[in-house]
């Protein structure tokens, strides 16, 4: 779906029920009035995910066996390993396999090593500087394991991304793996990874190509088949599901290499241990979710058609309420129009990008920035150069920090007008 700067939002009776759908979405736990605009660390969660969890952890059955409850506890499995292979992550029916861990960095960790230790050629891989520490670690660790050298392709601080350029000038004949992240956890710019991996695999047809994909799925689709992807993670809790699982997606070459498995179990089988049904569900209730969204917008009958229209549709939502805060209304300036709010890596010409804003108010100390807007009763989140997890995604976007602003579709113009005023507050009142 190409996006404009046309505003396409929810109409009110469809929005008021969607909010419905979510816990906390303008309150906290305590029952204090809360905007949640710190998204991208963890989304807001789906009731139905959260209630399938908690109905389904109260059986002890083991999975295993072959009475009723067992067999019902197989297709839920079933069901939910479909939905993450084919719904979400977009593979052909049949083809790849499911990494599951307790979270996406263990699922990249494995992937990355299963990738560097089997694979037959290549002297050297590639990522880039905005990766989360789990993708960029891995792929420097497995570099030194396998004695490959390790490249790193810059990101630009004018776009707050990585030019496509750029990334393929570091790939060549022995480029092994190639490891990109489908959006920026920082300042939500969205990579072409299609076109990466195209053009990456004219360089060399044997190249692996892998993608964490834990900040860009929540927000729209990626289609691992389309793109080519031996390897991508996912996150469920930002994705509005429930912590404790990790799931990643293989290509049927990465899926037979040798790996962490049960000896008895099928080559392409990545699951140790018995699955956790209770996980599967809540999956399955968040795919539900999304492809109700969609229902409202296509006729189609497809569980895939309808969960492709429901990201769309979050997509453009999402892109509204971006606009939106940036620039507001003639009663409520957006961010661009706020005295003493810088808006970091702003591209006025192209706002296509996941719902976030890297912003800082002149001269004021942003953790102290961040507690103002907690004690007004907004949550976001700052990135530092002195976190373990920031510094060099930050330092190589020409930054030292920055408050992360991540609301998410359920938000309407409505909250995004009460962050603004409060941004407008705390800049009045410290901006110096």
């Amino acid at each position: 779906m190409k996006i404009t700067d046309q505003k396409v939002l929810f109409d009110p009776a469809l929005q008021a029920e969607i909010k419905e759908r979510f816990y906390y979405v303008n309150e906290d736990y305590l029952g204090r009035k809360r905007q949640f605009f710190e998204n991208s660390g963890g989304s807001l969660r789906l009731k139905a995910a959260v209630e399938e969890k908690a109905r389904l952890e109260k059986i002890p059955d083991c999975p295993e066996r072959v009475h009723d409850t067992s067999m019902m506890l197989k297709q839920i499995k079933a069901n939910g390993m479909r939905d993450i292979l084919e719904v979400i992550f977009g593979a052909k029916p049949g083809h790849g396999a499911l990494v599951t861990e307790l979270t996406a960095s263990q699922c990249m960790f494995q992937i990355v090593r299963t990738i560097m230790e089997n694979a037959g050629f290549g002297t050297n891989a590639v990522t880039t500087s905005l990766e989360h520490p789990s993708a960029f670690d891995s792929v420097q660790y497995y570099c030194e394991r396998t004695g490959r050298e390790f490249r790193v392709a810059m990101a630009s601080p004018k776009t707050g991304g990585v030019e496509i350029d750029e990334i393929l000038s570091r790939v060549d004949k022995n480029t092994t793996l190639l490891s990109v992240m489908s959006a920026s956890n920082v300042t939500g710019y969205l990579f072409d990874i299609e076109t990466i991996a195209k053009e990456a695999r004219k360089i060399n047809p044997d190249i692996y190509i892998i993608s964490d994909a834990v900040q860009h799925m929540p927000h729209g689709v990626l289609d691992v088949d389309a793109c080519g992807l031996d390897g991508c993670t996912f996150a469920p809790y930002k994705a509005c599901g429930i912590r404790g699982c990790g799931y990643g997606y293989v290509s049927d070459r990465v899926a037979v290499m040798s790996h962490h498995k049960l000896l008895a179990k099928d080559a392409k089988e990545w699951e140790l241990g018995t699955f956790p049904h209770p996980n599967y569900a809540a999956i399955t209730a968040v795919v539900d979710y999304v492809c109700w969204l969609g229902s409202h917008f296509t006729n189609a009958s497809n569980r895939r058609d309808l969960f492709i229209e429901g990201m769309n549709r979050i997509h453009l939502q999402e892109h509204s309420l971006l606009i939106h805060m940036m620039e507001g209304t003639t009663e409520v300036p957006g961010l661009r129009h706020i005295p003493g709010v810088s808006v970091f890596l702003d591209s006025a010409d192209d706002i296509d990008r996941d719902l976030i804003s890297a912003i800082g108010i002149t001269g004021m100390d942003l953790t102290q920035a961040v507690a103002e807007y907690y004690k007004r009763g907004v949550t976001v989140f700052e990135r530092l150069n002195t976190s373990l997890y920031s510094k060099r995604i930050v330092e190589s976007l020409g930054l030292t920090g920055c408050i992360r602003v991540s609301p998410l579709h359920c938000h309407d113009t409505g909250d995004i007008d009460d962050f603004l005023r409060v941004t407008a507050e705390i800049a009045h009142e410290f901006a110096r």
